[in-house]
């Protein structure tokens, strides 16, 4: 019993060559296609430098292209020949000029040997197989294909187009179940000869001549119909990335390859040297004796796929600028948003830096300058404090800042006279977590000691840009952990909000607050806000503050309520 090898070769013949080699010492006959685009220089040296090799051939080259016919016309030339010339042959496998044997040959003719009347080829229906690329799955079996589609795509696309217009199907022939699949198999005699000898190949070959990629789909649909026993597996490695182009592999990829334990790989880079020293030797210490497991290294290609198309999160390519919405979030790590606490609580940033070891910032977007914490000009990844910086691209500025201190949580101040070119992004981000004193703004104004007719020209600008920003956070679009409170709720019973917010950054125990920031005093901050009232101006986002008895900055005839400290 033999193994027979069929190999396509188009380019990189010091490489076939090579494993053409490997293959005959290990007493594997080969017929070998050099694809007719190749010159005849280049073919003649290739024929020549393998004629000291007995049982090698070469059958009749054909033109290949990739997705047309002339891939099947070369394998069932390969085929007859190899049927015909090598009748000890009872495995063929097919395999390119590119691919490479992992493990010595003779543990694959063993592992045949043992199975002598098995097929190892892909062989899936088109509802089964998720790698169909470009929306053509079951159409491909349907439609015609005259054009190439990399050569000819704008008449590929328009021809499509109209037989879809004019509602145009092919007849499937003889009522085969067209399936799909990996395009290198291996084999049986009995199956390979009744596929080729067939009386009906004439028909089949005519429908699948106008199929879309046919070397994929012309012997895994045929083999269904002769074949004793599939098992639904190519024996070659194969990997492909989210755009079905194969994945190349090179030097580095050694290691992988041996956890892998298959049998042949491809695509190999005709430069990979270590690849090819590493594997071809007949040592039998190579690989392990094992069942082909490309399984096992699935992982690490679904982990570079997902690298390849979402990237890491927060951090952009550098090639362009992307699409909203396209980027893997705006964020690489969780951070907090405080919207009227530093209004509210004396030396709020310090107090919360040492509560939850994290680094705290003013009003980032302020519009005089970016507060970094610790009042710096400049801060990781020559982030400048300059507002017209800043403002140039907010959105670029807190994904810099985020990804840039990653390993460390960001906590910074928020409200409505800061630059609300952010709200949107800040509202959207799952990473963000936004906590709201509604109306905490008043406060500063209560304490400030301009003329009461700027002050309420004041409170009304903030109260509506505010009310637009309540909007944003309370729309179907946010994402982000959103609390609000009014002002009058939060001063009524403020301990449960903060420790709420504490246990959430995850840095405090959950034994209780320590220590409390301490509240600004508010008494007669009622009284301020029914003189807005009083004087046109209606502030409502506050909440429900009593009216003391007393004027503006008097001392409110009620005791202040306390809260206790667990």
């Amino acid at each position: 019993m033999s193994v027979g090898i069929i190999m396509l070769v188009h380019t990189a013949f010091g490489r076939a060559e090579q494993v053409a080699r490997h293959w005959s010492a290990a007493g594997c006959p080969l017929v070998i296609h050099a694809d007719k685009n190749v010159p005849a220089k280049t073919y003649d040296a290739f024929v020549r430098a393998l004629s000291d090799l007995p049982d090698i051939r070469f059958c009749e080259r054909h033109r290949c292209e990739w997705g047309t016919w002339g891939l099947v016309a070369a394998t069932q030339s390969a085929a007859q020949m190899m049927l015909d010339e090598f009748p000890q042959v009872r495995h063929v496998y097919l395999a390119s000029g590119s691919c490479l044997p992992l493990r010595p040959v003779q543990e694959l003719i063993d592992y045949l040997a043992a199975r002598p009347q098995t097929d190892f080829i892909e062989s899936a229906t088109t509802a089964e197989v998720p790698w169909t690329i470009g929306g053509l799955d079951q159409e491909r079996f349907t439609l015609r294909f005259p054009f190439s589609w990399r050569k000819q795509r704008f008449l590929f696309d328009k021809y499509v187009q109209l037989q879809r217009a004019v509602g145009f199907k092919r007849r499937i022939p003889n009522g085969i179940v067209p399936h799909m699949g990996s395009q290198w198999w291996c084999l049986t005699r009995a199956t390979l000869s009744a596929i080729l000898e067939d009386p009906d190949r004439e028909v089949y070959d005519r429908y699948f001549r106008r199929v879309w990629i046919p070397d994929e789909s012309y012997f895994q649909t045929l083999v269904r119909l002769y074949s004793q026993q599939i098992e639904s597996r190519s024996l070659t490695l194969s990997k492909f990335d989210y755009q079905g182009k194969p994945h190349i592999f090179y030097d580095d990829h050694l290691q992988l390859l041996r956890r892998s334990d298959c049998f042949v790989a491809r695509k190999i880079w005709p430069f990979a040297d270590r690849l090819y020293r590493a594997f071809l030797t007949e040592q039998g210490e190579a690989m392990k004796r094992t069942e082909p497991n490309p399984g096992k290294i699935d992982r690490i290609f679904a982990k570079a796929v997902e690298r390849r198309t979402r990237g890491r999160p927060g951090l952009y390519m550098q090639s362009r600028f992307p699409v909203e919405g396209r980027e893997n979030g705006l964020t690489s790590a969780q951070y907090s948003v405080f919207e009227g606490f530093s209004e509210l609580f004396e030396n709020f940033e310090d107090w919360l830096a040492r509560t939850t070891e994290t680094r705290v910032h003013g009003h980032l977007f302020a519009p005089e300058r970016a507060e970094f914490a610790g009042g710096q000009p400049v801060i990781n990844g020559a982030l400048s404090d300059s507002a017209a910086l800043r403002d140039y691209n907010p959105r670029a500025f807190l994904a810099n800042l985020i990804w840039n201190t990653r390993g460390e949580r960001q906590c910074f101040q928020f409200g409505p006279r800061d630059n609300q070119a952010i709200e949107w992004d800040i509202a959207k981000d799952p990473n963000a977590q936004i906590s709201v004193i509604t109306g905490a703004w008043a406060v500063p104004l209560f304490k400030s000691t301009k003329d009461f007719i700027e002050i309420r020209r004041e409170a009304a600008r903030l109260q509506q840009i505010e009310s637009q920003h309540l909007n944003v956070l309370r729309s179907q679009w946010a994402k982000a952990r959103i609390r609000i409170w009014s002002l009058a709720d939060f001063t009524e019973a403020p301990m449960e909000p903060l420790q709420t917010i504490i246990d959430e950054i995850g840095h405090q125990e959950r034994r209780g607050l320590a220590q409390v920031p301490r509240m600004v005093d508010l008494t007669g901050f009622g009284q301020f806000l029914q003189a807005l009232k009083n004087q046109g101006m209606h502030p409502y986002l506050m909440g429900d503050f009593p009216v003391s008895t007393g004027g503006i900055g008097q001392p409110s005839t009620a005791p202040p309520k306390p809260y206790l400290v667990r």
